[in-house]
């Protein structure tokens, strides 16, 4: 009987203890099934608890409650400023101990393995590309496990995750272009760019999907073209003899070829997908995501500014603003697919990743680069409606209480919450707020991600931030958390983004590399893999790694300025696309617009937006030690 009493104090003792836990700091076991992650704790029920004692309400700075307790008002108060509180009545102060670690790991990084880490991204580069080369070209992506080339997968059309992207022309090579020159491969870049034109043709009976179409190829045939031929290029001699805008030539057959899907749509929004032959199918759907059809104007403006022709910028702007009129009213927020004829929406969710992202992109770029101020007052409106509706978290970055800064997936109509995870694209957003200077919300957002990578060594597809667990398991080696970490360290020079860099290279050499190339990661906790490397880690991933540690590549040290398209093609910033050779498209709608948006502010000049940061957190970390812990925290690192 005296071992049945000691199991029973036990159990007892251990559910008191659960007990005096729970009630005095909410540390209760949070289970999370089918993962082997950490025990989580909920910090926000510690920060009430504190609240509560100090006789305050909720500030409404923690998004975790705006899911829990919808009852607490979304305008609420603006956080408390660091240090106002005592260490007894903040929650953060559980972050305070170890602070000197993340000083020691991140505030310095030596020239020398700068230089090596710039090696070690080349290396990355070629070990892919020479192996596209030599098993897969001419066809579209490399198979790096299997050593082998894949094409569009003409046995099963509906197979759109392949047959959207790949359409029998070589897709790797021409995405690659301008990657050659960013490594400074001159004679490799002029041998690519022949064997572009000698064997690359669009008359494909191909259906691709019009916006893979536009910014993998058409975006780099534009780019490769205008770096071939322009005489301030900081690439040096590039061009060689018998080269007739050959490129220039390709890129403007495709883009006919894609014409068809603005056709016949009572909204002016494209259909999503077209034949490179036949145009739109017959049994194309009526659905297409805002960023599948409002990203295209970067690519067909250029090239509308290049050949003089504007047909190209006015059907992609038409459906900009089409898609733009049919915002909420309530919110000023667009939906994530909507009916081409209908215009109505059909999916309502708000938010910054798949099937939005690059729409709000590529208003930013069209302004910087084609300086229409319709393009930045658009900009402008999204943003703020995006701060209003989407951003949940304390005020600031860098001060206060309350959950780090996260922008979450809301209703359009009402801006409330539709679910609780965010996805690997949206990893792109802190790279466009430093174009825009935002560069504190940057910095708190990259953290976030940075932090879900340092725990799989990769980014899930979809990460959910109430489980703390990944929704959708696989990462196809995606670049925009890369691309984010490459314009904040431009932004700052702060030595934490080559950490960041150097965390990435190496998770990718360790998880991805494979006999013939990197494989994408099925699933990011057993690393388990799939035969596919998609074009875009050469053209970007790669890419931005490189420039990352590249401080003297001739980008960087050029008297003209540059920008990223979406898929990473370099384009100038050049007086050249900021003039017409016709009229205002749309004069009278213009005027329209402004009217609707009377308190828009002016468009900024040209200027730099990378001196942001005060001179005095230069060369502190980006984001002071206790919110980093916070963050690392709060994705299950401790």
């Amino acid at each position: 009987m005296q071992w049945r009493s000691i199991v029973v104090g036990l159990v007892v003792l251990r559910l008191s203890l659960s007990w005096v836990l729970w009630l005095a700091f909410g540390l209760g076991p949070n289970v999370s099934w089918g993962f082997n992650f950490p025990l989580s704790f909920n910090l926000h029920k510690l920060d009430l608890l504190f609240r509560e004692e100090k006789g305050t309400e909720p500030s409404g700075t923690s998004w975790s409650q705006r899911i829990q307790a919808q009852k607490y008002e979304e305008t609420a108060t603006t956080c408390a400023k660091a240090g106002e509180e005592s260490a007894r009545g903040s929650y953060l102060s559980f972050f305070d101990g170890n602070k000197d670690e993340y000083v020691r790991r991140y505030g310095s990084f030596p020239d020398a393995l700068k230089a090596k880490m710039k090696d070690m991204a080349k290396e990355m580069f070629y070990f892919g590309y020479d192996n596209y080369m030599k098993y897969a070209f001419p066809e579209d992506e490399l198979n790096p496990i299997d050593c082998e080339g894949r094409g569009p997968d003409v046995l099963n059309p509906s197979n759109i995750n392949i047959n959207d992207v790949l359409g029998n022309y070589s897709l790797t090579l021409i995405d690659t272009l301008d990657t050659l020159l960013v490594l400074g491969n001159v004679t490799e870049f002029q041998r690519a760019v022949k064997l572009v034109i000698d064997t690359v043709s669009f008359d494909k009976d191909s259906t691709v999907q019009v916006f893979e179409a536009n910014i993998r190829i058409l975006g780099s045939l534009i780019s490769a073209h205008i770096l071939l031929t322009d005489p301030k290029h900081p690439f040096g001699k590039v061009g060689f003899e018998g080269y007739d805008n050959e490129l220039l030539h390709l890129a403007h057959d495709l883009a006919v070829r894609l014409l068809p899907a603005f056709e016949n749509t009572s909204t002016g929004i494209p259909y999503p997908r077209v034949n490179l032959k036949s145009g739109v199918p017959p049994d194309s759907i009526n659905e297409t995501c805002t960023a599948g059809a409002g990203s295209l104007l970067v690519e067909f403006g250029i090239l509308s500014r290049l050949i003089g022709d504007s047909t190209f910028e006015w059907v992609a702007r038409r459906a900009v603003r089409a898609l733009w009129n049919l915002r909420s009213n309530e919110t000023g927020l667009l939906g994530n697919v909507v009916n081409i004829q209908t215009g109505q929406w059909v999916g309502k969710q708000s938010g910054l990743g798949a099937g939005m992202d690059s729409f709000y992109e590529y208003l930013l770029k069209s302004y910087i680069l084609f300086g229409e101020k319709e393009d930045y007052r658009m900009f402008q409106a999204a943003y703020e409606s995006i701060q209003n509706h989407l951003r949940r978290g304390r005020e600031s970055c860098n001060e206060g209480e309350g959950d780090p800064p996260l922008y979450v997936n809301v209703n359009m109509f009402s801006g409330e919450i539709m679910n609780t995870w965010i996805d690997s694209l949206q990893a792109f957003f802190p790279g466009l707020q430093v174009l825009n200077g935002d560069v504190d919300n940057a910095i708190c957002l990259h953290a976030f991600y940075y932090a879900i990578w340092k725990r799989f060594g990769a980014l899930p597809e979809r990460y959910n931030w109430q489980l703390q667990a990944p929704d959708v398991l696989f990462y196809p080696l995606r670049p925009e958390l890369v691309e984010s970490t490459y314009l904040l360290y431009q932004a700052t020079k702060n030595p934490f983004y080559l950490h960041v860099g150097m965390d990435i290279l190496q998770s990718l050499e360790e998880n991805a590399k494979v006999r013939c190339g990197y494989a994408t990661l099925h699933h990011v906790v057993d690393k388990s893999k799939e035969d596919r490397m998609e074009s875009f880690f050469l053209s970007e991933t790669c890419k931005y790694l490189y420039l990352l540690f590249d401080e003297d590549n001739p980008l960087h040290k050029s008297d003209n300025k540059y920008i990223f398209t979406t898929e990473g093609h370099v384009v100038p910033i050049d007086k050249r696309f900021r003039e017409k050779q016709w009229n205002d498209l749309f004069p009278c709608e213009e005027g329209a617009l402004a009217e609707r948006e009377p308190h828009s502010q002016p468009a900024p000049s040209n200027i730099s937006n990378c001196n942001r940061i005060p001179e005095e957190r230069r060369y502190a970390l980006p984001l002071k030690s206790v919110y980093m812990r916070q963050i690392d925290h709060m994705v299950g690192l401790f």
